[in-house]
């Protein structure tokens, strides 16, 4: 896409604007044509998913929400505000005023955009336009012709699906594309999938009369902690003993499925067992909200967020901001949650791997803008003093394993963005006894390291009489972690020790390389080493985690999920983990911080990084080196204040909230 800079001074009348869009994009006419049209990166191509068939035209009465999300000014001023750390913290308007578009620009595009008979609301940060109109309103502005699409099931259990959609880019006169970074919302496909994980029910069998709680529930004696253990583990309990609650914060979930009503306050009350009086706990539907709660939907990572989080913040409020599964919807709550500035510290556990995303901007189902509209996002909630919090994925250094079958290294977007923090995963020492046809095997792990299950796949492979390779590729998890392909490194990692080297085991060899899509070659099967070495290189690029808590289920934690019963289910269960609860618990324990310390922290990344580099560091960084402590793939680096396993490692919060003082 051709994009030619002009002056933010230079506006254009509106009645010129309006001129109907019926020639293809021309770059030629547009650098001497201000109206003539030109394409803008958009979201998702659903004519090219695999499978994808066309039934019909879509019906011009259909309503639709577009969002139009506009360049900031000031761009790299602002992130080297956001990288280097801000103390002094923006009010949205003054954000609006110095990073948001111009009043003029905006009135250009609303107005053109009323012309067809499209309302819109401009979000107070002068970034977001959200425009709702018909599929024939909105095919006659932006040039193009929406259609029926049946999508059959992709992989990552990415449902079949009935949607709207287009097979061509969308067009703007080009003093209007000049400024707008993405349109998206020319579609209702729901891609996106959380990052929750459960135990392997095949082989941790509940024990039926065991007088254990949690063995008669999982199987698995240590596999039912509450909130109060990560408190306990991980030092919030000193904030606690201060009085720190929370009280005087909000923290925001930002979800992409409906939260069973009433979920996370039984849970608080009644299992958590915390005191929430006072608390306020509010539901705001982004964009129509995302329909009726379900299991499929992904109800239960909506719930478990909201438990989560509240639960370690008792003191504080709560606000669900519950989304459509689309690209407008989850970039518009991180906008929302932006431009209302009312949260104090966010976390969100949904995404996609960066090979998914690469390989859906190659094929042309995806704005190649994509990961700018929500860095965009993450760069005013930072420079407005809100931290933010995204889970880094629970198949360990293999994330595109889930979403697209590849075998290649990879992490997941967005928390492959510089500018919100990471949440990896660990496992708390346990030992538990798998079942299975051909006998019992006892799992022991020691100590607190590096979550991946590659410390399964010997017992499973005795008990199941499978081959090792093929326990281990059906149980491929571990803590998300390794070097983003899409995003640059940020500075405040650039000079600590183990962000560019890194140590790892090589378990598994990518063999079966595939053409994924033209441009975009990638590895489609595994051979498998039981016991590798310890190997050493380097690598570029934003690495993530950044930070790191138990979220393996064989030590992991208790959901209670009402939409459980529609699927025959209990609506309590043990065993349940991924950095899902990684993100809202350290969302939680922000809005705690705040509240000791009397102020809001922010962005936690550039403190956190000069306190692991500085002397008494408030993270065990699980260095250690070798199969006993990896990700499936990244390991410790002794003597190192950061590996891609774990990022810079396990808080003490308490001591962490220390270096929080400004």
């Amino acid at each position: 896409m051709r994009r030619t800079r002009l002056s933010a001074a230079v506006v254009v009348g509106v009645a010129a604007i309006m001129t109907p869009l019926a020639l293809a994009a021309s770059p030629a006419s547009a650098a001497t044509n201000p109206n003539a049209p030109e394409s803008v990166s958009s979201g998702i191509n659903v004519s090219t998913l695999p499978g994808a068939a066309v039934f019909g035209t879509t019906p011009a009465s259909t309503p639709e929400t577009v969002s139009f999300i506009l360049d900031e000014r000031n761009i790299n001023i602002l992130k080297a505000v956001v990288v280097n750390g801000i103390t002094k913290y923006l009010s949205v308007s003054r954000f609006a005023s110095t990073y948001g578009q111009t009043p003029a620009n905006i009135a250009a595009l609303t107005s053109y955009l009323a012309h067809y008979g499209i309302k819109t609301t401009v979000y107070a940060d002068n970034v977001d336009v959200s425009a709702t109109g018909t599929a024939g309103e909105f095919d006659a502005a932006l040039g193009v012709t929406q259609h029926q699409y049946h999508v059959p099931a992709q992989p990552g259990g990415i449902p079949a699906q009935t949607v709207h959609g287009t097979a061509q880019s969308p067009l703007l006169p080009h003093q209007l594309s000049n400024f707008v970074l993405a349109i998206l919302g020319l579609t209702n496909y729901s891609p996106y999938v959380n990052n929750t994980d459960h135990v392997n029910t095949s082989v941790a069998k509940p024990q039926q009369g065991s007088s254990s709680y949690c063995l008669a529930l999982t199987g698995l004696a240590d596999a039912c902690n509450l909130p109060s253990d990560f408190a306990a583990q991980y030092n919030l309990d000193g904030l606690y003993a201060k009085g720190a609650d929370g009280a005087g914060t909000t923290l925001g979930i930002i979800t992409l499925a409906a939260v069973d009503p009433g979920a996370p306050q039984y849970f608080w009350q009644n299992i958590a067992k915390v005191p929430t009086t006072g608390r306020t706990f509010t539901v705001q539907d982004i964009d129509g909200g995302p329909g009726a709660p379900s299991d499929a939907s992904g109800t239960g990572e909506t719930d478990l967020d909201l438990e989560q989080s509240g639960a370690l913040a008792p003191g504080a409020n709560v606000i669900d901001y519950q989304a459509p599964n689309t690209d407008p919807g989850f970039v518009d709550s991180f906008f929302t949650a932006a431009s209302q500035n009312t949260a104090d510290t966010v976390s969100t556990s949904w995404g996609e791997s960066e090979t998914y995303l690469a390989a859906s901007i190659l094929a042309g189902q995806e704005a190649a803008t994509y990961n700018a509209a929500f860095d965009e996002a993450f760069l005013e909630l930072a420079v407005q003093g809100q931290s933010a919090f995204d889970a880094s994925g629970d198949y360990g250094a293999y994330n595109a394993f889930r979403d697209l079958g590849t075998t290649n290294l990879s992490v997941l977007t967005n928390p492959d963005s510089p500018y919100i923090t990471a949440t990896g995963g660990t496992t708390l020492p346990f030992t538990g006894a798998l079942t299975g046809p051909d006998g019992s095997a006892t799992v022991t792990v020691p100590a607190e390291r590096i979550w991946g299950w590659d410390y399964l796949w010997p017992a499973i492979a005795k008990i199941s009489g499978e081959t090792e390779l093929q326990a281990a590729e059906a149980n491929i998890g571990g803590g998300g972690g390794g070097y983003s392909v899409l995003e640059p490194s940020a500075q405040y990692q650039n000079f600590v020790p183990g962000t560019h080297s890194f140590a790892a085991v090589p378990y598994l060899t990518p063999t079966d390389y595939q053409t994924i899509v033209p441009g975009l070659t990638e590895p489609t099967a595994w051979t498998l080493d039981p016991t590798p070495p310890v190997i050493g290189d380097s690598h570029g690029g934003r690495v993530v985690p950044d930070v790191s808590a138990d979220a393996d289920p064989y030590s992991g934690y208790l959901l209670y999920e009402p939409s459980f019963a529609g699927i025959g289910q209990p609506v309590l269960q043990g065993g349940w983990g991924g950095t899902s609860f990684v993100a809202p618990q350290m969302n939680g324990s922000t809005a705690v911080i705040d509240s000791a310390l009397g102020h809001r922290v922010g962005f936690w990344n550039p403190s956190i990084y000069a306190a692991a580099h500085g002397g008494g560091s408030p993270f065990n960084p699980l260095d250690t080196a070798g199969t006993s402590n990896d990700n499936l793939y990244y390991t410790g680096q002794p003597g190192t204040d950061y590996n891609p396993g774990v990022g810079l490692g396990i808080p003490n919060l308490t001591a962490l909230s220390a270096d929080f003082r400004f």
